[in-house]
């Protein structure tokens, strides 16, 4: 077997043919620092005093990775002992392909409490930027991954306190399998914080065709001059989140290929970018690559839409505060054109805007004063360059600006195919292809790589049949009433509990409007019925008659349905609106109006963001379930927590595509798929846009762009069940839930926790199925009964728990470093502290209507429910003191919980108070003042321990057994909430 040794060699060999100085004599931390001096010192041609170098170090040493990431590429200055100032530079930032470039290995860094050994270290100028850590080939690069956090999680860590604070990027390789991600401060750098995992990246082609293979990785990406661009030119600093981001390979050939077609004054160009894959990051790169470049003028991003070009211009400004300012009016527009400064060479701006600055009839004579651009280089580049009205805009740029070049991103391009499709129920208009316009295709990154690259979601479509003998025909309309019950009977399913939430898609604003209605009316028949029913939040959102209005004249210019619809019986659609927005204030506690429509629109939109579960600052009541819809959100929307898409009109092509692509934004592996379910049999449409915006053959594209039909994946469930069976035999036990508790030694506990988290995933996927026949639901019950599931879920949380517990202590043996329990899989958004609340008082009033169950199935719902890990015990011990039949109102129940818990958690402080020979009152107040503050002071834990009178040693050995038993207490009363500096305390 290749040893890691071997490996790390190899790696060093392949690294000095590309001309990299092998360096073994650099070790320590001592000959790292001698070494950047030497070098900083040739580069700032300058000689430094000891004194001098020593607060250099100091000064520019700091445990933030921020601001390390600017000091390296920034001009910088500091006061050498004479007073006078010394300007200087840590790399040369004009050209990072003349710094001297060095490897070393097995850097060991000892700090205060830290001896941490680190495989290889690429140096440019003295500055160690790249840290690339080695497994041997059976070993996962996601173990060396949780190292390099581990480690830099340390108290006293090398990365905070030396020369290491500079590292840029992290490459994990066992050779065959390479990633890489950037360095950050701890608030983005959690390998498993809200089960989101850091953002992970493997190398590509420009053909995007994976490089993974260490050689052949450090050949492509490792080159001196290529890794001194990567770092300089392709790594983003987010200024308003402080964070470092590394473009995707293929956001960095769009944006080569942009520059270098400008440089070469080629013409036009296209980027055929998929929806989701980050358009945003690489025009915005290319637009700030350009801001550099001394012989373009002026370069104008372009957006279709009041609401995208704000959102563009706020995502602009994430990247770089203050890079753009806002375009108020096309006079501001015009002002910001013919202006020479700098700040002004970049502009966000409209099509609308653009195409008012270009009219020759305005009463300001915008036109007119634009004529000394007229022959200057200028860049354009169109977002979503397909957009209806680029056609005429077009036109008056090319004849107003004959020197521009106009570059165009788009996720779904216009080929002769559907350039005679437009989105307008039983119309037809007809557009120019992309290539038409653009002329060439500069990159192309379709949805077949994203979803391969795990980049966005595959899609699950379920083709709706209604039961009975007359089937619909494809592109039928069905009775609304029928397709308002099948959305409230599978809506649960399809969202995971209410985890997530949908947009009903419609024909019309007319049909949006009866929807609306039908959804009040049903589902207060439903209420009125049956007591238990839990009334979904619907949302309905189209854009009002113009009336005149600019902003939503400019806002309908995409939305060609909406525009239509509103040049028919417009006062009755208004009406409509007013009354669905009245609806909308009375179940959200808002103040929202027509006449501010937009403010309605940013506040549906946020809403739907905002799902996030658990979110104790947003409950249920106050998040949509459903939005209805008809132009609007289908297309350049993007929420992580929208899983489902019904669809009730006909759609094609590229409206297919940009409105199922709302759906499958990755999130975590409760949300395995977009949730798509079409109500209009369009199976044959969907077949065509897959083959055209697949750029692969029809099956195997299909192959990936779905997920398999439900008897596929019962198969897998059923496979991964019968391997859990096998193995708990293999341990002369049952497969049975009692008996898990018995197994033997981590390393067998924690193939129970890999082989069950296989079953829970397949049970997860199938849960979403909107289309699984009786069959399909008896077939998942014979494989494993939904009560032993429920109590497996139970003793996996628990031994999941214990061993994540020893994990974090550093104990339990390598058998636990490369567990991930993926706590996410196990909890549910409808089963949380409320519905549970609900449940304890249906237990014990037991009257007729509610739901009946009995102590033992109410603690197994409560066990098997990772959302309820840190209270399940107080809820447990409180459910046993209850008597069924003993008929407490829900008020009671939550008062009697809380006080029962209250109780309970003062008798526990007062036994660790007595065991530590404190004061009970103390402790008490000491842990209050934590919690108050949401943070932990050290200071105040040794004024805590002070009337004991302890020495140093004494009190350091009280402080560690102490806090081995607050810590628990701590973490169940913050209730998930981080409490800042106890990480010091939980090593």
């Amino acid at each position: 077997m290749t040893t890691e040794s071997h490996i790390e060699h190899s790696l060093i060999d392949t690294l000095e043919d590309l001309k990299y100085t092998y360096r073994p004599d650099i070790r320590d931390r001592d000959a790292l620092e001698n070494n950047f001096r030497e070098k900083f010192e040739a580069l700032n041609r300058v000689h430094l005093t000891d004194a001098e170098f020593a607060r250099l170090l100091d000064q520019i040493v700091t445990s933030d990775v921020f601001a390390a990431a600017r000091h390296l590429r920034e001009r910088n200055s500091f006061e050498r002992d004479d007073g006078t100032p010394l300007f200087y530079t840590l790399v040369n930032i004009r050209d990072w392909c003349k710094n001297t470039f060095e490897v070393i290995n097995q850097l060991r860094i000892n700090t205060s409490n830290s001896h941490h050994r680190f495989d290889v270290i690429l140096l440019i100028n003295g500055m160690p930027v790249v840290q690339i850590e080695l497994k041997s080939l059976a070993i996962s690069p996601r173990t060396a991954m949780q190292q390099i956090v581990d480690y830099k999680n340390d108290p006293g860590n090398g990365y905070t306190r030396t020369l290491l604070c500079f590292l840029q990027l992290f490459i994990v390789s066992n050779r065959s399998d390479t990633w890489y991600f950037a360095n950050n401060n701890s608030r983005h750098f959690s390998f498993n914080a809200d089960e989101r995992f850091l953002p992970l990246y493997q190398f590509a082609g420009e053909d995007n065709k994976k490089i993974t293979h260490l050689d052949s990785f450090a050949e492509k990406f490792l080159a001196k001059c290529i890794l001194g661009e990567m770092i300089s030119r392709y790594m983003v600093l987010v200024a308003s989140e402080q964070k470092l981001m590394m473009m995707r390979p293929y956001q960095i050939y769009a944006v080569k290929a942009i520059v270098e077609c400008i440089h070469q004054n080629s013409g036009n160009g296209y980027v055929w970018h998929t929806t989701g894959s980050g358009k945003t990051l690489t025009s915005f790169k290319a637009s700030t690559l350009l801001k550099d470049n001394p012989d373009i003028d002026k370069c104008l991003f372009v957006v279709d839409r009041k609401d995208l070009d704000r959102q563009t211009r706020e995502e602009f400004n994430r990247f770089q505060e203050n890079c753009v300012e806002e375009n108020t009016n096309t006079e501001t527009l015009v002002q910001r054109l013919l202006s020479d400064d700098y700040a002004n060479k970049v502009i966000v701006t409209t099509i609308q805007k653009l195409g008012l600055a270009l009219d020759g009839s305005s009463k300001r004579n915008y036109k007119e004063r634009l004529v000394p651009l007229r022959n200057k280089r200028i860049v354009f580049i169109f977002d979503e360059c397909h957009r209806s009205q680029f056609g005429e805009n077009h036109k008056a740029i090319r004849e107003f600006f004959p020197n521009a070049q106009l570059f165009g991103f788009t996720g779904t391009p216009i080929f002769s195919e559907n350039a005679n499709y437009q989105q307008i129920e039983d119309r037809q208009a007809s557009f120019k292809t992309t290539e038409d316009i653009f002329q060439q295709q500069l990159h192309a990154y379709t949805i077949t790589h994203a979803i391969e690259d795990n980049n966005v979601l595959r899609f699950h479509i379920d083709f709706y049949k209604p039961e009975g003998r007359n089937k619909p025909k494809p592109g039928e309309r069905l009775a609304k009433k029928a397709i308002v019950e099948a959305i409230l009977e599978k809506h649960d399913a399809a969202t995971a509990g209410r985890k997530f939430n949908a947009l009903l898609a419609t024909a019309s604003i007319n049909d949006a409007i009866a929807y609306h209605e039908l959804f009040k009316t049903i589902q207060a028949e439903k209420q009125s019925k049956d007591v238990n029913f839990q009334p979904l939040n619907i949302a309905c959102v189209f854009s009002p008659p113009a009336d005149g209005n600019k902003d939503v004249q400019q806002i309908q210019e995409d939305l060609p349905q909406e525009k239509a619809d509103n040049q028919v019986a417009p006062d009755e659609k208004k009406a409509a609106l007013k009354a669905i927005i009245a609806d909308y204030n009375t179940q959200y506690g808002t103040n929202h109006r027509i006449d501010e429509f937009d403010l309605f629109y940013q506040d549906v939109q946020k809403r739907i963001k905002d799902q996030q579960y658990p979110n104790q600052d947003l409950p249920h009541a106050q998040k949509i379930d459903i939005v209805i819809v008809v132009d609007m959100l289908l297309t350049g929307f993007d929420s992580k927590f929208l899983n489902t898409l019904y669809v009730d009109k006909n759609l094609r092509y590229h409206g297919l595509i940009q409105a199922f692509s709302r759906t499958n934004r990755v999130l975590n592996a409760t949300k395995p798929y977009g949730n798509i379910l079409d109500f209009r049999q369009q199976q044959d449409a969907v077949d065509a846009a897959i083959t055209l915006f697949s750029g692969e053959q029809i099956e195997r594209a299909k192959t990936i762009w779905l997920v398999d039909k439900a008897p596929v994946v019962i198969g897998r469930f059923e496979a991964a069940v019968k391997k859990l069976d096998e193995f708990m035999h293999s341990q002369g036990l049952a497969s049975a839930p009692e008996e898990v508790p018995n197994l033997k030694g981590n390393k067998v506990r924690g193939q129970f926790i890999n082989l069950f988290k296989e079953v829970q995933r397949y049970k997860t996927q199938l849960d979403q199925y909107t289309d699984l026949t009786h069959e399909d639901a008896a077939s998942i019950e014979q494989v494993i009964p939904r009560e032993q599931l429920q109590a497996f879920r139970g003793v996996y949380l628990e031994t999941a728990r214990r061993l994540q517990d020893q994990k974090g202590k550093g104990g339990g043996g390598s058998e636990t470093e490369q567990l991930d329990f993926e706590f996410v899989l196990f909890a549910s958004s409808m089963i949380d502290y409320d519905y549970i609340m609900t449940l304890i008082a249906g237990y014990s009033q037991q009257t007729p209507g509610k739901l009946k169950m009995n102590r033992t199935e109410l603690i197994g719902l409560i066990d098997s429910e990772a959302n309820l890990l840190e209270v399940r015990e107080d809820i447990a011990d409180y459910i046993g003191t209850l008597k069924s039949g003993e008929g407490l109102k829900e008020s009671d129940i939550r008062q009697g919980y809380e006080t029962f818990k209250a109780e309970k958690n003062a008798h526990q402080l007062a036994e660790i108070a007595e065991k530590n020979g404190l004061e009970k009152s103390v402790l008490q107040a000491f842990v209050d003042g934590i919690m108050q503050r949401m943070i932990f002071d050290g200071e105040q834990l040794t004024d805590l321990l002070a009337p004991l009178g302890l020495n140093w040693k004494q009190r350091r050995q009280k402080e560690l057994a102490l806090m081995e038993e607050l810590i628990p207490v701590l973490h169940k009363l913050a209730q998930g909430r981080e409490i800042s500096g106890l990480g010091a305390y939980e090593q």
